[in-house]
């Protein structure tokens, strides 16, 4: 079984293959063109890939996403790393002020700018994912990082402190992040190691599912965050 995961980052998209040590980590401007290199040394027809993905999979027509209010629960001091994802018409809009009148009249609440900020890469996540030949999961990296620490992590990503913890924590679960990786990269590169270690999971039928009864959208995908 091969695993990957996957991340966005500033001009596009990051992954970590779990193929070697230290483990592999390449960037291209699109996820489609990302994941074709990646998966290229072992494309399959059978679809026995695993990847993971940090960026919300699924959207709902109506009301808000029931993932993303459980894995807040589990997150203590991490849980505003998890944005409220509002239903699939609220991201047709043009414009940030279009979406949050739209999230209002159909779930009677606003949603954050920082969630809006995620929309090209939501879009362009949600499409792969229709054609992909492959599995792909929704992960949050804060849970899986809670996972290899057995409680949610205290620092930041965004502090130095924080990368450090993450870094160990990855070391610990045998995913060694190469030491010439930019540090303009490495944020999203921890990140999305720990999305591959989820993946690895996954694929082993060990990760967590959240809820454990997941959501569907209205053409039955599952909307669920696993680590």
């Amino acid at each position: 079984m091969h695993v990957a995961g996957v991340d966005a980052c500033r001009g596009g998209w990051v992954a970590v293959s779990l193929e070697a040590a230290p483990v592999a980590v390449r960037v291209a401007a699109s996820l489609a063109g990302l994941l074709a290199g990646v998966l290229a040394p072992w494309v399959d027809p059978d679809g026995t890939a695993v990847v993971g993905i940090d960026m919300p999979l699924g959207l709902l027509e109506t009301g808000w996403r029931e993932a993303d209010r459980a894995a807040r629960g589990l997150l203590g001091p991490r849980r505003s790393s998890v944005f409220a994802i509002p239903p699939r018409a609220v991201w047709a809009q043009a414009s940030y002020p279009l979406a949050n009148q739209r999230c209002r009249e159909l779930t009677g609440q606003g949603f954050s700018a920082q969630a809006w900020g995620l929309r090209a890469k939501l879009l362009e996540a949600n499409r792969y994912r229709e054609t992909c030949g492959h599995r792909l999961y929704e992960v949050h990296p804060e849970l899986a990082f809670g996972a290899m620490a057995g409680r949610p992590l205290g620092h930041s990503k965004h502090t130095a402190a924080g990368r450090d913890q993450r870094r160990r924590l990855l070391a610990e679960a045998g995913v060694e992040i190469p030491p010439l990786t930019p540090p303009s990269l490495i944020g999203d590169a921890l990140d999305a190691a720990a999305v591959a270690w989820s993946a690895r999971r996954i694929a082993a039928g060990d990760a967590v599912t959240v809820p454990a009864e997941p959501q569907h959208d209205g053409a039955g995908r599952e909307i669920a965050i696993r680590y």
